[in-house]
């Protein structure tokens, strides 16, 4: 209650203020300070949000390039490998018993029967180029065999990577008149590994 004495009047009139417009005013102070901190928590788990979000594709990132290093370093070993492993290998079919011997004959049937093979190699593609005596460059087939310079033994319709390399000896028997020796060429092996990124 307010008392207030006006001009001329000796009473004094008691006013009489209602709580509801006091309390009023300091709902509405109190709705703009809940307002502010709402705003304020949704700015910070908006912020942290956006760094979490940074944070995961710098990780992703990483990630694709440890997978795209890990697929090289396979296509490595793999053509270090490859030359002695069954499907390509010489074998005791030659004289020399070597290693990184491939056997010319056998990847030609291979080549024909790559649809068996179907995700065995974990690569995108495995190629034989011969490199010695110098030729022209073609394309192995049925037809034109053994008279050609690049074998693609087995390709993805995938992004390759750099291929990784090995020298190989590629060797065939070879007939003259009634006598068979064995003719060996230098060649590499590539294996490609697919690009992640």
């Amino acid at each position: 209650m307010i008392k207030i004495k006006t001009k001329g009047q000796k009473k004094t009139k008691k006013l009489k203020i209602s709580s509801f417009h006091l309390s009023g005013t300091m709902n509405r102070k109190g709705q703009m300070k809940i307002q502010q901190m709402a705003f304020m928590l949704m700015a910070v788990t908006l912020f942290f949000v956006l760094v979490g979000m940074f944070v995961l594709v710098v990780k992703f990132n990483g990630l694709k390039q440890s997978a795209t290093n890990l697929e090289e370093e396979n296509s490595l070993l793999l053509a270090n490998k490859l030359a002695n492993s069954p499907e390509f290998s010489c074998g005791d079919a030659f004289n020399y018993g070597e290693t990184n011997c491939i056997d010319f004959d056998k990847v030609m049937a291979l080549k024909s029967n790559i649809k068996k093979y179907e995700g065995f190699w974990d690569v995108a593609s495995i190629e034989i180029r011969k490199i010695y005596p110098k030729e022209t460059e073609k394309d192995c087939n049925s037809v034109n065999y053994p008279d050609c310079t690049l074998i693609k033994v087995y390709s993805k319709n995938v992004n390759k990577g750099p291929a990784a390399s090995n020298f190989v000896s590629l060797c065939r028997k070879e007939k003259i008149n009634e006598d068979f020796y064995d003719k060996c060429e230098l060649a590499k092996i590539y294996v490609s590994y697919e690009d992640k990124r």
